[in-house]
């Protein structure tokens, strides 16, 4: 640290708070360590008795912790994403809008392992509004080496996507397919159409309608078949994917020419969850928990979908770890573990 007169001080670097006492009126720090004197700040140094000042030693080649601190929200940051003013060395990154956050878990790793760096973020594939704070970055002394910062935004370039994004939900035209004989001849009232319909809507897409089929192969295709001439983007087909011999919804899709990505997910609720494609149309055959079941597989899936990503089998085994709901008395998903 330096030793230096006040008058002398603009733009160094403060080593340490200083107090600033107003009789009956406050008492405490008035410019925190790490600021940066201006020269408005001078009257009000020597009003509180300051002749001279500690501030950092000015060696070349080092930066202060807040603009380290904001280089680092820059080179992680995509779209989808602000930042606040570095204050105290921390910035604060937040949602610009709705939507799913995606983090490059490999790249924070990256990141995190050189010395003094700081990137701290939510979970990969957390739902999120538009203002909620989604990652922090910091380094951890008051002055860094900018080689650091250099190598961080280095391997932050190396990536194929950013390291932090916010994806927005698009807006689908989802078809709704109903099946089982039960349904289908009115014998007991469908309860899975309102609860699609509500889940559809609040993800900002909409129900093309709603069709009802036996349990019969050719029937249950039909349907499926309406939706994709009306254009629909998604279909989601209820009932029928358990393994009972006359639950014919996985073979009527299969048989359609789909391309299966999974039949079973290793989520508690929703592990006879079904996925596949009819060229860029996902097909989502959705178990019976998802009628009753606050948060299941679908809930995990289909949001990512809305953003236009492709999921493979991979993505979808990947939650077998922090896959198991709690069936917590209150949901309060996602502010739990739950697909994490």
């Amino acid at each position: 640290m330096e030793k230096i007169k006040v008058q002398d001080s603009v733009g160094a670097i403060l080593i340490h708070d200083m107090t600033q006492i107003i009789p009956g009126v406050s008492k405490g720090p008035r410019f925190r360590k790490g600021h940066v004197v201006r020269e408005e700040d001078i009257p009000v140094l020597l009003s509180m008795g300051k002749e001279h000042i500690y501030v950092w030693d000015q060696t070349p080649g080092l930066i202060h912790e807040n603009e380290a601190a904001e280089r680092l929200a820059q080179a992680a940051s995509g779209s989808g994403l602000i930042f606040d003013e570095p204050k105290e060395g921390k910035v604060t990154l937040t949602a610009a809008h709705d939507g799913i956050l995606y983090v490059s878990e490999e790249g924070i790793l990256a990141l995190n392992s050189i010395e003094y760096i700081i990137l701290s973020t939510l979970h990969n594939h957390r739902p999120v509004k538009q203002g909620d704070k989604v990652a922090g970055t910091r380094v951890v002394p008051l002055m860094i080496d900018e080689k650091m910062i250099l190598e961080a935004e280095r391997i932050a370039g190396t990536f194929s996507s950013p390291l932090l994004e916010v994806r927005p939900l698009k807006s689908f035209k989802v078809g709704i397919v109903t099946t089982g004989s039960e349904v289908f001849h009115g014998r007991i009232q469908d309860k899975f159409g309102p609860v699609l319909r509500a889940k559809v809507e609040s993800w900002g897409s909409v129900v093309l309608g709603q069709t009802f089929a036996s349990d019969d192969v050719s029937r249950i295709q039909n349907c499926i078949q309406d939706h994709l001439s009306q254009g629909a983007d998604m279909i989601l087909v209820s009932g029928g994917m358990s393994v009972d011999p006359d639950d014919v919804t996985p073979t009527a899709i299969k048989e359609m020419g789909a391309e299966l990505i999974t039949y079973g997910a290793p989520v508690l609720p929703g592990a006879m969850f079904l996925l596949a494609y009819l060229g860029d149309v996902p097909i989502l055959g959705l178990p019976g928990c998802v009628m009753y079941s606050k948060t299941t597989a679908f809930d995990l899936f289909a949001p990512r979908l809305l953003t236009g990503e492709r999921l493979s089998r991979l993505d979808i085994v990947k939650l077998g770890h922090g896959g198991l709901c709690l069936d917590c008395p209150v949901c309060t998903y996602p502010q739990c573990s739950f697909g994490k």
